[in-house]
Parts: structure tokens; sequence; C-alpha cells
């Protein structure tokens, strides 16, 4: 039996003595099993060889006293000898013999008849569950002086009986020394038995699950540790399975901790520079403070814009110290038309005449939505630039062929806006974490948090961001309601309805 104290593992403080107690391992636990399943089957050979037995001692006695009963009837009356009658009554262990014939009942021999019979058994009709019970109630209640009559079927015609009065005492020792015997066997084979059924089991289960457990122990000191991995064993069965599944989870987790903590380090690489750009920018403001007063009309008309998106960076770095701390912060919804939002877009891109790229805005005369500018502004700039990378990366530098198309469009009480391009599309990689940041990117050396950004400053407003299947290039489409709404339980309204 293995026996160990309860492993100390990390835990913060130990628990009292008197609570902790010992712990039985897999090993003991199946040893002790393989045990106990082993005595009861042999109690459960045992119960119906002790009655056979016991059937078998008193047949033989039945068999030994109707020979002496040939002997007997065929002798004359009272021609034999009583020493003769006693030793043929001591041959079969018998105090008396008496036979059935016809009407009549004789008693061929008998010496020192009891004055009380105790048991009585009759071999003619007996069932198995009685053998059984008067098998058990000789073993554990019979005293040496009790005395027992047999009855049994005489072979010599048919509706007789043959009768004889035994001593229980010999059929006691005998079954005691039958039970000695078979205790002796039954436990040579239950030894050897569990041996086998113990090592095998210890092979095949325990000895795999003791690895799973100390490997799982060691991963989790050290769960960055890639030598940590289980390594597999190569079985196709469940262990293996379970190994297999294991090993990919610890490899996706060692991964997964890997990249939060290089994320950490690179949070606060940000924080750090967001801090002195933030300062670089508020002098850049004042700057642009003072251009803004010169009267040249191409200063005079450049100079807000400038301004307007300095303030605008000032901001984002503000919101990039913060993010620790909180999240984006609530939209601020305004009335904003949609057409001037897009122009300013097209500006902060960059996307002039020069530039190999067709900017064509398709959106309704008018239009405008309940958003944050500022926010929205954020969403349709990350769209646009990831358009733009992905028409570069492209590589065709036709204008006639590289385009981004804006569409916007009143839907009832929501606004759709798409954002297109002919570049080649997203890939079935970048489909499954479309929306996550360092993992959804469609383009080499990519990092995903514009998509990230977009969707988190999307779904702020209680809208929706999705690509749209089935098109060249790449659409997304935006829905934006006008006030904080349930999109997807107003869509499962309208499909009943």
């Amino acid at each position: 039996m293995a026996i160990v104290p309860e492993p100390l593992g990390d835990a913060p403080e130990l628990a009292p003595a008197s609570r902790q107690g010992i712990r039985i391992g897999l090993s003991g636990k199946l040893l002790m099993l393989t045990i106990a399943f082993v005595l009861v089957a042999e109690v459960l050979i045992y119960v119906p060889l002790i009655a056979n037995f016991r059937l078998n001692w008193l047949n033989d006695r039945l068999a030994a006293a109707h020979t002496a009963a040939m002997v007997l009837d065929a002798a004359p009356s009272g021609m034999v000898p009583e020493s003769l009658a006693k030793q043929i009554l001591d041959s079969i262990g018998a105090r008396a013999v008496a036979v059935k014939m016809g009407d009549q009942r004789r008693l061929l021999a008998s010496a020192n008849l009891p004055s009380s019979i105790e048991d009585d058994v009759d071999m003619r009709h007996l069932m198995w569950w009685q053998s059984i019970k008067e098998a058990f109630d000789v073993l554990l209640f019979c005293r040496p002086s009790d005395v027992m009559r047999v009855i049994g079927p005489a072979p010599m015609a048919e509706g007789q009986f043959i009768e004889i009065i035994l001593d229980e005492g010999p059929l006691r020792n005998a079954m005691l020394s039958f039970s000695v015997t078979i205790m002796l066997v039954s436990l040579g084979i239950s030894a050897f038995t569990a041996m086998l059924v113990f090592f095998a089991l210890h092979y095949l289960l325990v000895r795999p699950m003791g690895r799973l457990t100390a490997n799982m122990v060691a991963f989790r000191a050290d769960p960055e540790n890639a030598a940590r991995i289980i390594e597999r064993s190569g079985r196709r069965d469940e262990i293996g399975t379970a190994e297999e599944e294991l090993a990919s989870m610890q490899r996706e987790l060692a991964s997964m901790l890997h990249q939060k903590n290089r994320l950490a380090s690179l949070g606060l690489a940000v924080a750090k520079i967001n801090h002195d750009l933030r300062n670089l920018l508020a002098s850049a403001q004042l700057f642009s403070d003072q251009l803004s007063s010169l009267p040249d009309p191409k200063v005079q008309r450049f100079a807000p814009k400038l301004m307007h998106a300095l303030e605008r960076a000032v901001a984002l770095c503000q919101t990039t110290l913060s993010y620790g701390r909180a999240q984006e912060a609530p939209p601020d919804r305004k009335t904003v038309p949609v057409e001037s939002l897009i122009e300013e877009v097209r500006e902060s891109l960059g996307l002039t005449i020069e530039v190999p790229i067709r900017w064509i805005v398709s959106v309704e005369r008018g239009l405008t939505m309940e958003a944050d500018p500022d926010q929205m502004f954020r969403v349709i700039v990350n769209l646009g630039r990831n358009a733009m990378q992905a028409l570069e990366t492209h590589g065709t530098r036709d204008p006639a062929r590289d385009q981004i198309r804006i569409t916007g469009r009143r839907e009832g009480d929501i606004v759709a806006i798409e954002v297109s391009d002919t570049g080649p599309g997203v890939s079935d990689r970048a489909r499954s974490h479309l929306y996550q940041a360092f993992q959804g990117s469609t383009r080499p050396g990519g990092s995903g948090l514009g998509l990230a950004i977009a969707a988190e400053l999307v779904r702020a407003h209680g809208g929706e961001i999705n690509l749209v299947p089935g098109t060249m290039g790449a659409t997304f489409r935006i829905t934006i309601p006008d006030g904080a709404v349930d999109l997807s339980a107003r869509r499962t309204a309208r499909a009943r309805a």
C-alpha cells in the first residue's frame, strides 16, 4: 500500500496536522480494491463449494450404507453377529442403518442409538439454498455430541429409501479441513491474481496518470518554460488522447502567457513613449497657435486643420496613458454630417490627386448620424488606412483598379457605412481572429490594432462591424443606431414579424 503525505505544493499556508491526515495514493487504492474484489470472488466461490462438499460427504455415507444394507438384507434373519454388524456400522461411520421395503421399515443394524436426534436431512428433496444454509449451520453451530439422521433413495426398488444415523462431529471436522485447504489454495491463487491485476493496472493506468500529474505540477511551477510541456508517449488509447490534449493546452497556455508578458512590456513602453509624445505635441500646439496668426491664405486655410489634428493626437495619447485604468470613454453623441466626416478622413489619409488610389464616395445627400465624431473619425480612418495598406501590398499601382469606396445610407433609425477596397481580401487565417489585437492583421507585419480599435468603438455605440462575404477585395460594414439599442434583438423581432 502506497501511503504518502499530503503534497505541500505552493499553498500559502499549511493546514493543521489534525486536519491534514494521510492520503492514500492511487497505487494504494488500486491494491486495496484488488484485494477486496478478489476476496469477494473467493467468498462467492467458497459458499457453493462447502455446501457441495457436505452433500458429497453425505452421499458417500449413503452409498456405503446401500452396500451394507444389501449385505445385511441378504443374510438370514439373526445370522449376522452383533460384532460384525458393529464393524459394518463403524466402516460407514453410522450408528444405525434402516431401509423401507414395501410398507415395512426395517432396522438392519444399530449400535449406541442416541436418545435424541438434532438434525434431519432428506437427500431426496433438498433445495440449493437449503443446502447452503444447513452447511453453515454445521460449521457454526454444530456440537461434537450432535447426531443427525440422513435419508436417501434406496437403489433396490423404486419408492424405497435408506436411512442412516450419523454423528455430526466427523462431518464438521471434514468440512473444516476442506475449508482450510480451500482457503490456502484460494489465498495462493488470489495473491498471484491480485499481483498480476495490480501490476497490469499499475503499468496501464497508474504510471501514466502519475506521469500526467507530475507534469502538470511541474508545468504549474513554470508555465512559460517550453521544456515543461509533456512529451507524448505515442499511445493510441484514452491516455494517449489525454497526453495530446494536455500538450496542446500547455503549448497554447505557454504561448498566451508569453504573449501577455510581451504585451505588458509593450504597454509599459508605449505608456512611456506616449507620456513624452504628449509633451511634444503640446509644444507643437503652441507653434500651430502662432502659425494661425500669420496672414498667409494657405496658412489660414490649413492651420485650423493642423490644430484639430494635434488636439486629437493629444487626446489619443491621454487615452493610451489611461488604458490600464479604464476602457474607451463612452461616446459623446452628436449629430455628425457623414459627408464632411468622410472628407476629413480623406484629407487625414493624404489621398490627393497625386496618390494612385481612387477615393470614391457614394453617400446619401444630407446623411447624418448620431455618434461621437472623434470616435467615428478613428473608426473610418483605421478602416481606410487598412484599405490603403492592402492596396499598397497588392502592388498594382493602377488607379483604374486600386479603389477605396465609401458608401453610406440610412436604414430606418440605423446608419450603415461600408468601406471597401479592391485589394487581395482577407485571408482565412486572419478571419478567425479578425478583431483581436496583434492577431487579426490582414497583412504581413501588421499589428491588427486598427480593426480591434474600430470594433471596440463601434460596439460602444451599440453598433456592429462585419466583414461582408462574397465581395472582391474586402468590404467592412458598419451599422450605427441612433441610440444604444440591441441590434441582434431587433433582427430577431424583425425576422419573427
